[in-house]
C-alpha cells in the first residue's frame, strides 16, 4: 500500500532556518515538502497554488507576518490548511497557540518537538479534524490588526481583546465608470503626480484624485510612512534604507524602486524602521 504524503510548505525569510527545518522533515518519510518561501506574499501565493495539507509558518516576515498570510488567505475564500507556526517568541507562544493553533515551534526547532507536531498532523488528518483547525485559525486572524507580533500574542494569551481596525482594508478607486477595489496591504507605495497620486500596488499601478495629505491620514501608520512630500512608503516593502555620501538618504523596496527620503522626514521614516 502506497503511503500518504503530508504535501508541507515550509514559509520563513530565513535561508538557514528553512534549510534546518528541510533537513529535520526528510527524515520523515510521509512528508513531501513541496516548496519553501521566503516571505508572506509569496507564501500566500504558494499555498493557493499547491493546496498542501501542512504549512510551517514563520511569525515574523517582511511584507506579510504568519497572522496576515492566514487572513490573507482568508480573504481570498482560499483553504486553510493544518498549520504549525515557528516562532522566536517564547514568552507568550505557548498559552496562545495551545488555544488557537494546532501546534508550534520555537526556534531553532529540535528534532523531538518536530516529531510530536508531526504527530498532531496525522492524527488530525486520520481522524479528518483539518475543518475544526482551519476553524480556530480563521477565528484567530479575524479581528487581527497591526503587525506587532509579539503584542498580538501577548493578548491573546492573556485573553485581552484585540481592537478592530480604524483604516480601510480597500481603497476603491474611481477611473471614469469604473471602480477598482485595491488592497491596502497589497500597496507598496504612493507618489504624486499633480493633482493626482499614483498608488502602485502589486497588481499594477493606479490613478486617484486625492491629496497625499487624505491619503496618508487613510492609511495605517503602522505600515504606511511618509518619505517625502510626494510619497509615501509601505515599510512591510521596504528592503533597506541607504545613506548616500551627499548625507541624502534613499528607501530601496523589495521590486529595487528607490525612493528618496527628505530630511524633515528622515527620523520619522527610521523611527517606523526601528533603526
Amino acid at each position: 500500500m502506497t503511503e500518504q504524503k503530508i504535501k508541507t510548505i515550509i514559509v520563513d525569510d530565513e535561508p538557514l532556518a528553512r534549510r534546518g527545518l528541510r533537513a529535520r522533515l526528510e527524515r520523515h518519510s510521509d512528508v513531501e515538502v513541496l516548496t519553501e518561501c521566503q516571505n508572506g506574499l509569496d507564501a500566500v501565493s504558494a499555498i493557493s497554488q499547491h493546496r498542501p495539507d501542512l504549512v510551517f509558518l514563520d511569525i515574523q516576515m517582511p511584507g506579510l507576518n504568519g497572522f496576515q498570510v492566514i487572513h490573507k488567505l482568508r480573504e481570498l475564500n482560499q483553504p486553510i490548511p493544518l498549520v504549525i507556526f515557528v516562532t522566536a517568541y517564547d514568552s507568550y507562544a505557548i498559552k496562545a497557540f495551545d488555544v488557537h493553533a494546532l501546534d508550534y515551534l520555537l526556534k531553532p526547532a529540535d528534532d523531538e518537538r518536530l516529531t510530536e507536531a508531526l504527530s498532531k498532523v496525522r492524527e488530525y488528518l486520520t481522524n479528518q479534524h483539518q475543518d475544526s483547525q482551519s476553524r480556530k485559525l480563521a477565528s484567530l486572524v479575524a479581528d487581527l490588526t497591526g503587525d506587532d507580533c509579539e503584542e498580538i500574542l501577548r493578548k491573546l494569551a492573556n485573553g485581552e481583546a484585540i481592537e478592530a481596525n480604524p483604516y480601510p482594508e480597500v481603497l476603491a478607486i474611481k477611473d471614469g465608470s469604473e471602480v477598482t477595489r485595491v488592497a491596502v496591504q497589497d500597496i507598496q507605495w504612493i507618489d504624486a503626480a499633480g493633482d493626482y497620486m499614483c498608488v502602485h500596488a502589486l497588481d499594477g499601478m493606479h490613478i486617484m484624485r486625492k491629496t497625499m495629505k487624505e491619503l496618508e491620514q487613510e492609511l495605517n501608520p503602522q505600515w504606511f510612512v511618509r518619505v517625502h512630500r510626494s510619497a509615501i512608503a509601505n515599510i512591510r516593502f521596504v528592503k533597506k534604507l541607504v545613506s548616500h555620501i551627499s548625507g541624502e538618504y534613499h528607501l530601496i523596496l523589495q521590486n529595487d524602486t528607490e525612493l528618496k527620503v527628505s530630511r524633515s522626514h528622515r527620523d520619522k521614516v527610521k523611527a517606523a524602521m526601528k533603526m
